[in-house]
């Protein structure tokens, strides 16, 4: 159903919001009601006392509040008394004397509910640092005890969904085991997490399992047979229990005071008669029990942020620990979370039920795209592999037509626009971003045919030639060769073809933590934006031939870079008539969806080394030891041939000219690119200077680099010191 739904015009919104202060008053606003402190600790590592302090906040949602319209489930998920109430955790890192304080609060996205505070920088600056749960489905999925406390992990108790007579809705989902062989049972996981919703019933006559004999990565699916229901069950086997092995758990309890808890035993485990066979990929259909109103997560995010930022204390008279110590406030994500990001601003989220702005910056980090965390049995854990969401609606800043999808034009901002509530936003990423997560369709659309602008709110960053967050940075002619992991569907025993790429992006996460707070707290202009683009012919089609990549460097077939193994891309999905693509809400009802249309993906050009073109300066790319991929290949498992998942590779230079010619290799050797030791650590400051004369590099960062380019045994061999050829006498 490709509707705008729960999306209005500008001037709609601008009248419903008028109408919403009119008609608000304290008695009905969805709020945090109350927080509780259940530990402080002292925080060492920077001179200002610092403390952290660890809670949880319960807040309640009024299912008819504009600011609430856009939540999947919202009024399904409701109390007798009309609200619909959560219980999110929280941590605190602050100064013991917020009088000490900057003012400036880093609201941190956790990543799969993952322990993060901010870091000793940050708090030499004397900011804040706010972490707040968001992702529903895991407080049921890692069995949050009770009673409940804030601990390393962070979680949100959402309600599930309930049909008009009380009861849990039921619906159907979608599960694979990739990469699995041998007798005992194995678990619906999504990258590596369980899958969240347990089956209605044991019988299996109720679910379809069938096996894949191969997956292409643009989306051709090669089906094998399907299991028949009495060779398979819910269940755990082993050697002591083979099949049907031990039934699975699935009672699916509401417990009071507990919205959406799942007591029974996840992951869910299903048991094959004959065993697995890593030759095949299993995809199971099954009813399940339990939807999460997932949304309500993104609800208390934006409401936790808030009631920090302007309360004064809980409707029970607990004090706010930084009331009054705030004014200016960036939500920060990074991949799974950095995804969230962008799916917050995209719901309207950063507007808070008094119409005030929320955050006045936004920071996703290596994330193109918007996590799926508002229909119903969504699975936010999902990386865009075969069959999971993501991609739907606008993925870009600025209205711009999607006619391949058939949709309306919109951007992520159109709410916040409308609203006056857009914060400022800083967006970076690397490689892997481009060819396993999808990402240029927020730069050149869905026709991938002309460059979608940029607002002056919006600085985009690219680092080229990077893995996934980037590698462990450092000068070393001899990495060993140990293989990177394919995460993911992807995983395979071997790990990747090649070892870890280490071009780092810290550097560059330094300039912009502090562009950040300056373009806030003092009106400062980050550095200009720098991303390969197709005016400027650094963004192309991905074939070896428009890319311009080296043919014959060791270890790369010309055959990675068919469509059928090279780069995944956006696939337009048939969700079914009950999901809105626009606006990725609703509840998808075709498991599997069927694939409408696979859209174009672009990648950057690379230079005579393999290297990408286009993006920000940075060191190791502008004086390389190798070619740096964003992308890797599974040697091995159902994957073979293909590209890894997000993870990228290396490949170094030959050291010395005669190593070069025997291995066929087209890349200058370290010899002859460089020559000497004292060369590169010249190639290293150029490099340097370069980066930090057009700002993307600090001046402690330049000599940092300098300093390890010098300490480094990169042609630093034989008697003189200078040789690149570690046999030199």
């Amino acid at each position: 159903m490709h509707t705008r739904d729960g999306l209005l015009s500008p001037s709609l919104i601008a009248a419903a919001t008028a109408s919403v202060l009119l008609a608000w008053t304290p008695a009905t606003q969805a709020r945090v009601t109350r927080i509780v402190i259940d530990s402080t600790t002292p925080v060492t590592g920077q001179a200002l006392a610092y403390e952290l302090v660890r809670g949880r906040a319960f807040g309640e949602l009024d299912p008819n509040d504009s600011h609430n319209a856009i939540i999947t489930d919202i009024a399904a998920a409701k109390d007798p008394d009309g609200k619909v109430r959560y219980e999110a955790t929280f941590a605190i890192t602050k100064p013991v004397d917020m009088s000490q304080s900057s003012g400036f609060m880093w609201h941190d996205v956790p990543n799969r509910g993952g322990n993060i505070q901010i870091n000793a920088t940050e708090r030499g600056f004397g900011d804040v640092g706010l972490a707040s749960a968001w992702q529903g489905d895991n407080a049921g999925a890692t069995a949050v005890p009770f009673p409940h406390v804030a601990g390393t992990t962070y979680w949100v108790a959402v309600p599930f969904a309930k049909n008009a007579d009380g009861s849990l809705v039921t619906g159907n989902v979608l599960g694979r085991i990739i990469n699995r062989s041998g007798p005992n049972s194995q678990p619906l996981n999504v990258m590596g997490n369980p899958i969240p919703y347990l089956p209605s019933t044991l019988n299996t006559a109720s679910a379809i399992l069938v096996t894949h004999t191969k997956e292409t990565i643009n989306g051709i699916v090669t089906e094998g047979s399907t299991i028949p229901s009495t060779d398979w069950a819910f269940a755990h086997c082993d050697a002591t229990h083979p099949f049907p092995g031990t039934p699975q758990d699935i009672d699916v309890t509401h417990l009071p005071g507990n919205p959406g808890q799942v007591s029974g035993i996840l992951p869910v485990q299903i048991c094959l008669k004959n065993g697995f066979d890593p030759t095949l990929l299993y995809q199971v259909v099954y009813p399940a029990t339990g939807a999460y109103a997932l949304g309500v997560g993104a609800a208390a995010f934006r409401d936790v942020n808030s009631f920090f930022r302007y309360a004064a204390q809980d409707d029970f008279g607990n004090a706010n620990p930084i009331a009054g110590g705030i004014h200016w406030a960036v939500i920060r994500g990074v991949s799974q979370s950095g995804n969230f990001t962008r799916a917050y601003i995209f719901l309207g989220m950063n507007q808070d039920e008094s119409n005030r702005i929320v955050h006045e910056g936004a920071w996703p980090i290596i994330a193109g795209r918007r996590v799926s965390v508002n229909s119903r049995w969504g699975q936010p854990d999902g990386v865009l592999e075969l069959y999971q969401l993501g991609s739907e609606g606008p993925q870009w800043w600025v209205p711009w037509p999607d006619t391949v999808r058939n949709l309306p034009a919109g951007s992520i901002l159109d709410r916040c626009n409308a609203s006056g509530t857009c914060p400022k936003i800083i967006e970076h990423f690397g490689g892997s971003e481009v060819f396993a997560l999808k990402m240029t369709t927020e730069w050149v659309g869905t026709s991938a045919d002309a460059d979608i602008p940029l607002t002056p709110n919006v600085r985009r960053y690219y680092v080229p030639s990077t893995t996934h967050g980037g590698g462990g940075g450092g000068f070393n002619q001899n990495i060993p060769n140990t293989p990177a992991n394919c995460p993911g569907n992807n995983w395979s025993p071997a790990g990747g073809a090649f070892r870890a790429n280490p071009v780092s992006e810290t550097e560059l996460t330094n300039v912009l933590r502090v562009a950040m707070r300056n373009w806030l707290m003092h009106g400062t202009v980050p550095p200009p934006s720098r991303y390969p683009t197709l005016t400027g012919g650094d963004l192309v089609d991905p074939t070896m031939a428009a890319m311009g990549f080296p043919h014959g460097i060791p270890g790369i077939p010309d055959s990675i870079f068919a469509p059928e193994n090279f780069v995944n891309p956006v696939f337009n999905y048939d969700w079914g008539p009950q999901f809105d693509e626009f606006n990725a809400t609703g509840v998808p009802t075709n498991l599997p969806p069927p694939i409408l249309a696979t859209i174009k993906m672009k990648v950057p050009r690379v230079d005579a080394d393999g290297n990408e073109l286009g993006g920000v300066p940075t060191v190791l790319r502008d004086a390389p030891l190798g070619t740096y991929l964003g992308w890797n290949i599974t040697p091995s498992g159902f994957h073979a041939g293909q590209v890894c998942n997000y993870v990228g590779g290396m490949i170094p230079f030959a050291q010395t000219m005669a190593e070069r010619l025997a291995n066929g290799d087209p890349r200058l050797s370290l010899q002859e690119r460089y020559g000497s030791h004292t060369a590169y650590v010249l190639a290293v400051k150029n490099a340097a200077g370069n980066a930090w004369r057009q700002g993307y590099l600090l001046p402690q960062d330049m000599i940092n680099l300098v300093s390890q380019a010098q300490a480094s045994n990169v042609c630093n061999h034989g008697a003189s010191g200078q040789s690149c050829d570690p046999a030199a006498p």
